[in-house]
């Protein structure tokens, strides 16, 4: 099976109540913006991929990304003139994953159903419009998906996205549907139809659903839960090739072991 990546997203501008609020630095926001550009599988990306990224003119990029590369966030290839992330990012990421406890206590969980469905068992959390995998665990099976920690998802077509969107309140599921609708209006109401049968089935069924919504040949389901500390709700998804994981077995085998799977683990987290 070819190896699948993170869908590409175009990331949001800034909210016009941030940019009307005077404790809000735009400078700042964008720079962070230039870094968010960079995905998994991105080894080098150049001034003009990243203004496109960001919707920002090339001008303001260089400007921002020769101050990242000063500051070591950036490292500007000598012979290319592209960017890759610098060392300084890494000291961030680390010291925010090292900090989720979720994270040790989740994976013996999240091994032991990779091992029973032989599917790929992630926990993701929100970033704009993607979910990003901060743990992961594959199944013996040669056909898992070929994706690790730090892999973007899609939020609004997956079945991980979904389940985040699922139990999240009304007025927020709101404002991000209208963002993604501005994002895609050709596709938005298969999006939308996508987005409101999840709210549904997480409620009914204990789960969120994504059979070839995502990627034609590739099979999902995910539950949202609490990870505490005031964070914000992270999801876990089963998935993987359509092939090996058909609907039937994903929702009568794997879909009672995910929501014990996430009980367990709410239970156990501090509060």
């Amino acid at each position: 099976m070819p190896r699948v990546t993170a869908l590409r997203q175009p990331r949001a501008a800034a909210p016009a109540a941030a940019k009307e609020d005077r404790h809000f630095v735009t400078a700042l926001a964008r720079g962070l913006q230039v870094l968010a550009c960079f995905r998994s599988g991105d080894a080098q990306l150049g001034n003009q991929e990243l203004a496109e990224r960001c919707r920002l003119p090339k001008s303001t990029v260089s400007r921002l990304t020769m101050t990242l590369t000063r500051l070591g966030y950036l490292i500007q290839m000598p012979d290319t003139g592209r960017y890759r992330l610098g060392m300084a990012t890494l000291s961030l990421g680390s010291a925010m994953l090292s900090r989720l406890d979720v994270r040790q206590m989740a994976r013996p969980l999240l091994q032991e159903l990779a091992a029973f469905s032989g599917a790929s068992v992630s926990i993701g959390a929100r970033d704009q419009f993607s979910m990003i995998y901060i743990e992961h665990c594959r199944g013996p099976s040669a056909l898992t998906l070929s994706m690790d920690v730090g892999a973007r998802i899609p939020l609004a077509t997956s079945a991980i996205g979904r389940a985040y969107l699922a139990v999240i309140d009304e007025a927020e599921r709101r404002a991000i549907m209208a963002q993604v609708q501005a994002l895609d209006e050709g596709g938005w109401p298969k999006i939308r139809a996508g987005i409101e049968r999840a709210v549904k089935d997480h409620a009914k069924l204990g789960v969120t659903c994504s059979f070839g919504d995502w990627q034609k040949d590739v099979n999902g389901i995910a539950r949202a839960f609490h990870p505490g500390g005031g964070l914000p709700p992270m999801a876990i998804s089963c998935g993987g090739p359509a092939s090996s994981l058909s609907k039937d077995f994903l929702l009568d085998e794997v879909r009672p072991r995910l929501i014990a799977l996430t009980q367990r683990l709410e239970a156990a987290l501090p509060r």
